[in-house]
């Protein structure tokens, strides 16, 4: 065999050394979407030139409200821009069901604005007739009132805000400190389609070892219409999740009105995760 072979042989078997036993790259997720947080795709949610519910509000469809830090943390604001103001959402690509959903708050949720409404919660465009949305919710808000303390809310839909609430029995206001929401905390609810629990634990674990607030909810409970527009759907006790639900996570302002004190709002999020049954 020729010294010019030979040669070329060990470059072979170099080459096939350094190559051949070499991991794939993994795959490319099939999902997309304008942002990445917690092992998830999520799209912002686009009012354009039109305002959206909740509020209704603009919602900004940037960086410049919603945006991921180095850290792998979620940053949603309310924003003033030419004298509108832009509220935030992110909508799951991932389509969810019955499962545990926990939500990490980072924040100082003391802090927030009396007008704006964070909401960590599950959400379906095309149940309403069936499911009332889908929607189950943790939210943090004093509801335009900037002396109350009671700043977490627990509810299922349908479910009115009015005063007084028609359906008090689908909405839990728990008494807890507000101080423990100056920090991380981590809210959970658990779907099935028998009940729905929520818990709320100080720190950034879960089950955590300090539980702040705990709600239960069953199917004793009575069907209830949800009413929107023209729009009545059929009496709900516990809402299925269907098809298309997404877990969701906004920042707005209450009715869309503008801040009391002129100022935008951040919060951050730490972290989202799922837990199918």
């Amino acid at each position: 065999m020729s010294n010019k072979k030979k040669l070329l042989l060990l470059c072979s078997a170099i080459l096939l050394s350094i190559y051949g036993c070499k991991q794939s790259d993994p795959p490319e997720p099939t999902e997309k979407g304008d942002l990445y947080f917690s092992g998830y795709y999520w799209n912002f949610k686009n009012s354009g030139t039109n305002k959206m519910g909740p509020g209704p509000n603009y919602f900004a469809s940037d960086t410049g409200n919603i945006y991921v830090d180095g850290n792998g943390m979620l940053h949603m604001k309310i924003t003033k821009d030419n004298n509108k103001w832009y509220c935030s959402e992110l909508i799951s690509v991932k389509e969810f069901g019955y499962g545990t959903y926990m939500f990490t708050t980072q924040s100082d949720l003391t802090t927030l604005n009396e007008k704006a409404v964070l909401g960590l919660f599950t959400w379906n465009d095309y149940s309403f007739q069936s499911q009332a949305n889908s929607e189950v919710d943790v939210e943090f808000a004093r509801w335009g009132n900037a002396s109350d303390s009671l700043l977490l809310t627990y509810s299922v839909q349908p479910v009115w805000f009015s005063n007084p609430a028609p359906y008090v029995e689908r909405t839990r206001r728990p008494l807890i400190p507000a101080s423990k929401l100056k920090t991380t905390c981590t809210h959970v609810f658990k779907w099935t389609p028998d009940t729905i629990t929520w818990n709320s634990y100080e720190g950034d674990y879960y089950p955590g070892l300090t539980p702040m607030a705990e709600w239960k909810y069953d199917k004793s409970n009575t069907p209830r219409l949800k009413m929107e527009g023209n729009q009545v759907s059929n009496p709900v006790v516990i809402p299925a999740p269907a098809d298309s639900t997404n877990a969701r996570i906004n920042l707005w302002l209450l009715n869309g009105q503008a801040p009391i004190n002129g100022s935008e709002t951040e919060v951050v999020i730490k972290s989202f995760k799922y837990f199918p049954l």
